[in-house]
């Protein structure tokens, strides 16, 4: 199957919309530049990660500087671009939700946001669905590059899905996050990996920088995971484009040696969706 680069644009949020899109284009080329095929922004790359501004940055496809600027830019780099997630409305609601672009410019599909982040921590009372709606869907987005699927934040937590996107074909699972500094540091790469582990393939985790002072402290650390559950790429809590190398050969390497999809017990654990 070969192999690609990736790279992550782990980038600073803003209170000002057009400069956040300004940085997310900026670091896209050149990821680019340096090679990268397929490149990922954050969760809420367009926005700070509060109430207030999901409703007020929400755009409606496909009408919004926020598309314009995702799909102009991924036919300006070339390259396949998984936009993250921006807050989206439609019909009334808002969602999380990842838009993905090819090197056309022209999109490829979206995903929103399945499980809502509705928290009590210690420090952090936080509610997504005091103003966003959950999406009810899965998709796969097939590329010259391997099939990707996208799980948003919170979504890593729950196994279920990333079975059931590895079922649809996903080889590589992007999960655009805005993880915080209170679960980051004990469950970020936990996670990652064993989603990774768990269904024998890449799991790409991609976060803003960390922002000391603000509403919403992000905990950074974007990683990339290979199937064996190793970490193969990791960056700190500072900005920068983080990039590694995917070979593709590998899942079927692994799968062959421990060939856990071929032995699951369907007559005894079905999966539902």
């Amino acid at each position: 199957m070969g192999s690609f680069k990736i790279g992550i644009c782990q980038m600073r949020v803003t209170e000002k919309k057009r400069e956040n899109l300004e940085r997310a284009r900026t670091m896209v080329l050149k990821a680019a530049q340096a090679g990268c095929q397929v490149v990922v922004l954050p969760e809420m790359f367009n926005c700070p990660y509060t109430h207030a501004y999901f409703v007020r940055f929400a755009e409606t496809y496909p009408h919004g500087e926020t598309f314009e600027m995702l799909g102009h830019t991924a036919a300006g780099a070339g390259v396949y671009l998984i936009g993250g997630s921006i807050p989206e409305r439609e019909n009334g609601r808002v969602y999380n939700t990842c838009f993905v672009y090819g090197p056309d410019g022209r999109l490829l599909g979206r995903q929103r946001k399945v499980h809502l982040f509705d928290v009590e921590l210690e420090s952090l009372v936080f509610r997504e669905s005091d103003t966003l709606s959950p999406g009810n869907d899965l998709e796969v987005f097939h590329t010259p590059f391997g099939c990707f699927g996208v799980a948003i934040c919170f979504d890593v937590r729950f196994p279920e899905l990333f079975r059931a996107l590895t079922l649809k074909g996903a080889q590589i699972i992007v999960i655009p996050a805005a993880f915080n500094t209170i679960t980051g540091p004990i469950h970020w790469e936990l996670l990652l990996r064993a989603r990774a582990v768990d269904n024998q393939v890449f799991t790409v985790g991609a976060g803003p920088a960390r922002e000391e002072g603000s509403e919403y402290v992000y905990y950074g650390h974007s990683m990339v995971v290979n199937p064996w559950s190793e970490v193969i790429a990791a960056a700190d809590e500072q900005e920068t484009i983080l990039q590694a190398e995917i070979d593709l050969d590998l899942i079927d390497r692994i799968r062959n040696k421990l060939p856990l999809l071929r032995a699951r017990r369907r007559d005894l654990v079905s999966l539902e969706f």
